[in-house]
């Protein structure tokens, strides 16, 4: 009997591609930013679309509308996809696709065992070219992932879980080692990206994230006539977080204080001290509902020199 294939990506620029490559089974695209906002573990419960309707809206201004046509409706058809013999995730390398799989194996080993369950690898930077989104591979490299597909095992899908457990959880601190323990794990791009996500508590220095001082210093460093011109260069440049042109637009608006104009692009002197790190923004940009996964942002501090978290207790 001929294998039936469940195909679940990582957006849609993949399921488009594969099917104009007319690979063969069902496709479901994941349309979700874990790496944003609440989590909670129960992955496709009422509280875990509650929780991410809530931060969409209030984030990025999506309607009930078009959370339903988008996400909902499409999650509702992975809930229908039963008779697959085999589900294959597509999954880039970067921080927004490295959660979103962790989820999807934690639903996948709720509702899916039993299941084959294979991983397609997101290939490896070389020394000059960052990874490739799997929409710019040729026909050639494409078929080459998916015949080098690994099957995951029960300890690989019990790891993936146990690693999106720790990302739902109120604390990070346990994702600074445990991350680390498994170098077996077909999820070779895990521990770069849980690296990049730790990086996102503010700094113990200014206050600031890893990206958010990424952003003040391409804006101080570059002449851009408009805020466009900055968003296209942090495009061009974040090879491991994934972002898109929303995301970023996001942070650029919540650091509106530091900058005195965004067309052309000119950091504010508060700005500049901030950068220079002679000024600590943290008060200033502090709020008590931005989470990553199921931990308040501003309840830790990174430590830049040793690449450690601190909590703060009231």
């Amino acid at each position: 009997m001929k294998t039936s294939i469940l195909h679940i990506t990582n957006g849609d620029s993949t399921t488009n591609y594969l099917k104009k490559l007319q690979f063969s089974g069902d496709f479901i695209t994941w349309r979700e930013m874990l790496c944003e906002g609440k989590t909670t573990t129960d992955v496709g419960s009422e509280t875990f679309w509650k929780n991410r309707f809530d931060f969409l809206k209030t984030a990025y201004k999506v309607n009930k509308q078009t959370f339903i046509e988008y996400t909902l409706k499409e999650y509702r058809n992975l809930c229908k996809k039963k008779e697959q013999n085999e589900i294959v995730l597509w999954f880039g390398h970067d921080l927004f696709c490295q959660i979103n799989v962790i989820a999807v194996v934690s639903w996948l080993k709720r509702f899916r065992q039993g299941y084959q369950i294979t991983l397609v690898g997101a290939g490896n930077a070389t020394k000059n070219q960052k990874i490739q989104p799997f929409s710019l591979l040729n026909q050639e490299q494409i078929n080459s992932y998916f015949k080098n597909r690994i099957t995951l095992s029960q300890d690989d899908i019990e790891y993936a879980d146990y690693i999106w457990q720790l990302y739902c959880s109120d604390s990070p601190l346990r994702l600074e080692t445990v991350y680390k323990f498994n170098p077996m794990t077909p999820f070779q791009h895990l521990t770069a990206a849980i690296e990049a996500h730790l990086k996102r508590f503010p700094s113990i220095e200014n206050g600031l994230n890893f990206v958010e001082n990424n952003i003040l210093k391409t804006a101080n460093s570059n002449h851009f006539e408009t805020k466009n011109e900055l968003i296209t260069s942090l495009l061009n440049e974040d090879d491991i977080y994934g972002f898109g042109d929303m995301q970023y637009e996001n942070h650029v608006r919540n650091l509106q204080k530091l900058f005195s104009s965004l067309n052309p692009v000119k950091l504010s002197k508060k700005g500049k001290e901030v950068l220079e790190k002679q000024l600590n923004f943290y008060g200033q940009i502090r709020n008590e509902e931005t989470y990553l996964g199921g931990s308040k942002k501003y309840n830790f501090l990174y430590q830049t020199g040793s690449s450690k978290l601190l909590q703060i207790t009231s």
